[in-house]
């Protein structure tokens, strides 16, 4: 079995959550004998097609962006090349110049698109890409939804949930190195033995504006690790409230970040908006047995973070709150190490990357079953 992926970006070139979880279907896929051709944009001059983990990672030429989205005239024959070759089709949602390609080719195979996240930010372009956006996701056999959680708050997946199947992200901890013992002891020096961490790119949605408010009159050091676009503006909220107990630590590298995770006394992950789909980096935290504090926004936050089981879940953009849940687990450490234990056992149960492709390859064997079974 041949599987096809598309979206906009992904290994090596981006690391960002959607691409993670391609790469790490295409990985674990490849174990179960399944194929996989990954194809994405980029703007750079780089080799068209590299081998990866067992897999295949295709780039066409991007040619221009509009509104975040990548377009590309090569994309159009190399899709319709790698789509014949493939068994099922494997579109990661959204990107509309994606729908634009699958209407274009007249893809013929089965189809499943993955539901990342509504369209949170650009309003006014999603009463213009509206109409296609039903048509295509009316077109595909099967939708996956990352969180029942996500299926149960989104208007979008709302309309089409006769065919939404809930597969949630999975992570293999088999990939992340082990923390190096200079490294644990460098940053155990820098940081001290008792510390919070956060995780991820510094965009708009992530919520830090909330986490430093929050911050003002406590004393216990909080880790900021990743770049992005609104790096400047935090560092400057931070001088302008005076505080003393943040530290930005910028892009890490893997052994960096998993002494972080190792080290860390509880994981912060404050985003406010429904941008955040899922949170990769919260589940890192209960990967490594960490307590975790988030904020109720209907999405999968809230399906990797029980309240007060895994650590505390808090209003959206509510400073005091998140400040309240922070003094409290920092205040009781025997529930914040229990509260850690099992956010640990949660992911070995709902979300380990074996689980997730086991799901993905059940579901395309079902797709190919079916497709066969209707065009005979």
């Amino acid at each position: 079995m041949r599987i096809l992926h598309f979206f906009k970006t992904s290994f090596p070139d981006s690391m960002g959550g959607v691409e993670q979880v391609i790469n790490q279907i295409a990985r674990g896929a490849n174990k179960l004998g399944v194929k996989t051709d990954v194809l994405s944009l980029t703007p750079d001059r780089v080799e068209r097609t590299i081998e990866i983990d067992g897999y295949l990672a295709h780039r066409a030429r991007m040619d221009f962006q509009l509104a975040s989205t990548g377009f590309s005239a090569s994309a159009f024959l190399r899709f319709a090349q790698l789509a014949k070759q493939a068994d099922v089709i494997h579109y990661h949602f959204p990107w509309p110049f994606m729908d634009v390609v699958h209407f274009a080719t007249r893809v013929k195979k089965p189809t499943v698109v993955t539901y990342h996240s509504d369209i949170i930010r650009q309003k006014n372009l999603l009463k213009l890409y509206r109409p296609l956006m039903n048509k295509f996701l009316a077109s595909v056999d099967r939708i996956v939804a990352t969180s029942p959680n996500y299926l149960a708050t989104s208007d979008v997946l709302g309309k089409f949930s006769d065919k939404v199947s809930v597969i949630p992200i999975g992570l293999d901890k088999d990939t992340y190195p082990q923390p190096l013992p200079e490294r644990l002891q460098f940053w155990r020096n820098k940081l001290g033995p008792k510390f919070f961490l956060f995780i991820g790119v510094l965009r708009y949605y992530k919520g830090l504006h909330v986490l430093m408010e929050a911050a003002q009159g406590t004393d216990y050091p909080i880790v900021i690790v990743g770049a992005g676009p609104i790096e400047q503006e935090l560092k400057a909220q931070v001088a302008q409230l005076g505080l003393r107990n943040i530290h930005f630590v910028g892009f890490l590298s893997g052994s960096d970040k998993v002494a972080l995770l190792t080290l860390c006394y509880g994981v912060v992950f404050p985003s406010h908006l429904r941008s955040e789909a899922f949170g990769i980096s919260l589940l890192e935290g209960a990967m490594y047995g960490k307590p975790m504090i988030s904020s109720e926004i209907g999405t999968g936050t809230t399906y990797i973070n029980i309240g007060d089981e895994t650590g505390l879940v808090v209003p959206p953009s509510d400073p005091v709150a998140l400040r309240q849940a922070m003094n409290y687990l920092w205040d009781h450490p025997e529930e914040a190490a229990e509260m850690g234990k099992r956010g640990e056992e949660r992911y070995w149960n709902y979300f380990t990357a074996e689980q997730m492709v086991k799901s993905y390859v059940n579901l395309y064997d079902d797709l190919v079953r079916h497709h066969h079974g209707t065009s005979r």
